[in-house]
């Protein structure tokens, strides 16, 4: 099938499975991302909607348009005002885990050899920093601009080695601070970071309320906002000026975010959810099975080259916690904040009993969302 609105039918179909599957099924261990993403690759692979080798038009339209202002609608629910009310050590332990996430992935373009990865070898370093900073808008966000995306076996691979990863921290992340705190016990300090039931709702509840004249201002902006960006840096090019469209569309984004009439505009977390899942779908059609197959010692090097960043991630933010004296959960839940973000950070305070660190671990992994792909740019342009 070549035809678009088909194309689009049948991908939108495969969101709706996806989520039915996460929501009722063991499936969502998996998570949506990667469901549809496998999802995706079978249909693809079965001929029910083009491949990469005979791609429909529809998937370069959702490459330049839909994905980049997905990015731009989850931005816009980063609330920085919010961040005093986190603690200064919950953010001073958030910006180590940053700066050894960084120092990670530095560390793991040495380790496994730049060549092992071929000319993506920066591209990977800024994505996976990106995303063990503040997830997934930053770790597609990098891989556009570095066209990581249209490769789906080499995307696909990283997000299956990203999820293990992300699951296993998440397991170390609930044992260690019990046995730091047997070997080297640290007061356990409150942070007055309790939560409202109705504000937990707000910043994770997925159903919104939206009229048409919210909607239509939605699209405006996120068109709006993707051709300034898009303009912008084609004429700073022309000056000279190296400067991804992507990063332009993240800053407008995160200054929209701060103006209280654009909060109370509903719509753009659903939106935005939307409009990835598309772009993942999209994704999963360009697994084809020929193709992942040549990826197979490359998943090796994924896996190491992943894995070292996250390791010294691990072994800086808990030395440096030690060695500030911090309270071992609160060094745990900002980590998991960088590496799993705000979700599953909330997920471990909870599960470690500790409700006071709720609320900052949604607000440092909010930053992180902000701030990931700008590090993961520096890493990938600047330092390597």
């Amino acid at each position: 099938m070549q035809d678009s609105l088909g194309v689009l039918a049948i991908l939108s179909l495969n969101i709706v499975i996806c989520e039915w599957l996460c929501r009722r099924t063991f499936l969502r261990h998996f998570g949506t991302t990667l469901l549809v993403i496998l999802f995706t690759a079978v249909v693809a692979n079965l001929g029910i909607i083009p491949s990469a080798s005979n791609a429909s038009d529809l998937y370069g339209g959702i490459f330049a348009y839909v994905a980049p202002i997905s990015i731009f609608f989850l931005l816009l629910g980063v609330n920085l005002s919010h961040l005093k009310r986190a603690g200064l050590p919950m953010l001073i332990m958030f910006f180590v885990g940053a700066m050894s996430t960084s120092i990670g992935a530095i560390l793991a373009v040495q380790f496994v050899g730049g060549d092992a990865l071929g000319n993506g070898y920066k591209a990977m370093a800024g994505m996976m920093t990106g995303t063990y900073i503040g997830g997934s808008v930053n770790f597609n966000a990098i891989a556009l601009h570095y066209d990581i995306a249209k490769d789906g076996s080499l995307y696909a691979g990283t997000v299956a080695v990203d999820n293990i990863l992300t699951a296993i921290w998440m397991i170390c992340s609930l044992l260690l601070p019990k046995l730091f705190q047997k070997w080297l016990p640290r007061p356990v300090l409150n942070q007055n970071g309790q939560l409202s039931e109705q504000e937990l709702d707000d910043m994770h509840n997925e159903h919104e309320t939206v009229d048409p004249q919210q909607l239509a201002l939605l699209i405006f902006l996120g068109a709006g906002v993707l051709w300034v960006s898009n303009i912008s840096a084609d004429w700073l090019a022309q000056l000279g000026v190296n400067f991804p469209s992507i990063l332009i569309l993240t800053t407008i984004a995160l200054i929209l975010a701060q103006i209280p009439a654009i909060q109370r505009i509903n719509g753009a977390k659903l939106l935005g959810l939307y409009s990835i899942y598309l772009f993942l779908a999209v994704i999963g059609a360009f697994c084809e099975l020929a193709a992942l197959g040549k990826i197979g010692s490359l998943a090796i090097v994924i896996l190491a080259f992943t894995t070292t960043i996250v390791v010294v991630h691990g072994l800086l933010t808990y030395l440096f916690g030690g060695m500030l004296k911090q309270d071992w959960d609160l060094v745990a839940v900002a980590s998991q904040a960088n590496i799993g973000g705000p979700s599953s950070a909330m997920a471990l305070a909870k599960s470690l009993d500790r409700t006071d660190l709720i609320l900052p671990s949604i607000l440092v992994g909010t930053l992180g969302a902000g701030l990931g792909t700008y590090i993961g740019f520096f890493v990938a342009e600047v330092v390597l």
